[in-house]
């Protein structure tokens, strides 16, 4: 295979289309912070200011900058946004809401703790550029936060609207990131102290969300029992992008932790199941929820195909094929790039799509909003273009 010509063509996608169309379009130069809520051509059709979408801006422009892309531009960019976020963007208890208008005035609860989760992952970033404390305070407090809501079983705190009757879980989506800002939070702030939330997420994820029986990781699992909960449609629920996610996240950590060649191994069986239960192969591209028995899904959207899945799923190809050489992966890898070329990109605004169809049909002319900003197609490409590049 000729991974080098693949690495110039996610090169080309990253600088040519994907960057400039955000440079131009997400600032808010009034206010600051950034406008996320972007239509096909860039224009702005809404103003609220989701904190995960802004976080995950502030925490790119900075990975750019740190990978060699050093546009005086970028460190701007990020520095403007960690300035109105810090300034304006937290509770009493230091918690970041959920939202602020466009002026920084709150307007949704901080009920979700990736408010937080993304604080820390953008404050850490900027921090190993600047050196400036206020920063890595900044980090440490979100992270901190994070930690506690992740571990407690009940993330949403006063702001959770569950009942006695509703069974408790645990949410894949917590201990993946766990592992994963873990590793940044030290690597940026050049210390050891989060190396037990990360060792807490390997554990997690391949001692209680992993299931033996099905091959398979589950999104939800009961607080109380170690056994997924096949009597609830949640407990079925399957994710395959998170999963794939949390693998390369989890890779990106053992291969330099000695003795963790078993659990790479491990870690590389279910990439290869995953990639198998998860593939439509009627129509292609990777499902977005499932049901591990088959049966009928409460989301309405769970076979759609979005842009994310296919980053993550691109990136756990690559880890896996990285520490196995498993020619497996490197078919998987083509496969996944083949669709997802075909049909995210968007060759006359730049950028990509987000949803479409099951049958591969765009569905909403977006490139940001509530749920998709500045984050999963940069750092897919470039991280994917760093690990091809590497490739031989």
């Amino acid at each position: 295979m000729d991974w080098q010509k693949y690495a110039a063509k996610y090169e080309n996608e990253l600088t040519n289309s994907v960057i400039p169309f955000w440079e131009k379009h997400c600032e808010d130069r009034e206010f600051g912070g950034y406008f996320t809520s972007l239509d096909r051509d860039g224009t702005v059709y809404d103003t609220t200011k989701y904190m995960w979408m802004q976080w995950r801006i502030v925490y790119m422009f900075a990975e750019l900058y740190l990978a060699g892309y050093r546009e005086d531009n970028f460190l701007r960019l990020a520095e403007q946004g960690f300035d109105f976020l810090y300034r304006h963007g937290r509770d009493e208890q230091g918690r970041y809401y959920f939202a602020l208008n466009r002026q920084g005035v709150p307007a949704m609860a901080p009920y979700s703790l990736f408010s937080d989760c993304f604080a820390a992952m953008g404050s850490a970033k900027l921090y190993k550029i600047t050196g400036n404390k206020l920063h890595a305070d900044a980090a440490c407090e979100a992270m901190d936060n994070y930690l506690e809501r992740a571990s407690s079983g009940n993330s949403a705190l006063q702001w959770d609207k569950s009942m006695p009757g509703k069974t408790a879980y645990l949410s894949l989506g917590h201990y993946m990131m766990m592992a994963n800002l873990g590793l940044m939070m030290n690597d940026c702030l050049g210390s050891d102290r989060f190396d037990s939330a990360m060792d807490t997420a390997v554990d997690m994820v391949l001692n209680k969300f992993y299931s033996p029986e099905f091959g398979l990781v589950f999104e939800n699992m009961p607080v109380d029992s170690d056994q997924p909960d096949l009597a609830a449609s949640i407990g079925r629920q399957m994710n395959p992008g998170h999963v794939l996610e949390a693998m390369w996240f989890l890779l990106n950590y053992l291969e330099n932790i000695p003795g963790s060649t078993d659990k790479i191994a491990a870690i590389n069986k279910i990439i290869a199941n995953t990639l198998e239960f998860g593939w439509d192969d009627k129509y292609g591209g990777i499902f977005y929820f499932m049901d591990a028995l088959g049966k009928p899904h409460l989301e309405l959207q769970h076979d759609m195909k979005l842009w994310w899945v296919h980053n993550e799923a691109t990136l756990a190809c690559l880890h896996a094929y990285k520490t196995s050489g498993d020619p497996l992966f490197a078919r998987w890898f083509e496969k996944i790039d083949e669709y997802t070329f075909a049909h995210f990109p968007d060759p006359e605004y730049g950028e990509w799509f987000a949803y479409c169809n099951r049958q591969g049909e765009v569905t909403h002319s977006l490139k940001g909003g509530k749920w998709k900003t500045f984050f999963h197609v940069p750092r897919g490409v470039l991280f994917a273009g760093q690990l091809l590049g590497s490739m031989e």
